[in-house]
């Protein structure tokens, strides 16, 4: 069911709330929009991803908001710059991300799982995850190997 989660970088500059449904698969609400996206997290080998272990959920913008230090926040954005890639510039932790796609509805937040502060390891490890092949441009199949994502 969506719930409202609080999370922060590393360093404790930036603070965020968001509302997520990371139930497991069954006790999930229905979602405000169609896709995939609204039915899981996400792990993806895609560079970005890989490289900095971005473990996401989707938030809808409103159920998201900086609650702290958004003047810590600095953004990356690379390929077709269509992703604003952000992250605490003392600490460098990534957060969230945020874009606006039409398949999924318009905007998002892309929330950094292993970022929120209040929910139990319990909880983390009931999560769903849906994995990726970004890395081929395959965002509707996961990759060979997913053990190191």
């Amino acid at each position: 069911m969506l719930k409202s989660y609080r999370g922060s970088c590393h360093c404790g500059a930036v603070h965020f709330e968001c509302q997520l449904d990371l139930a497991p698969k069954g006790q999930r609400s229905t979602p405000e929009l169609d896709g995939v996206w609204w039915t899981s997290s996400f792990r993806c080998n895609c560079s970005w991803c890989a490289k900095t272990r971005f473990w996401k959920n989707f938030a809808r913008p409103a159920g998201f908001r900086v609650t702290a230090g958004a003047d810590m926040l600095t953004e990356y954005r690379f390929n077709s710059s269509a992703i604003r890639h952000t992250f605490c510039s003392r600490c460098g932790v990534h957060p969230f991300a945020s874009a606006s796609f039409d398949i999924m509805g318009g905007d998002f937040f892309a929330v950094n799982v292993a970022c929120l502060d209040d929910i139990s390891a319990d909880e983390l490890a009931a999560v769903p995850i849906t994995y990726e092949d970004g890395k081929n441009d395959a965002w509707d199949r996961p990759p060979v190997v997913t053990a190191y994502l």
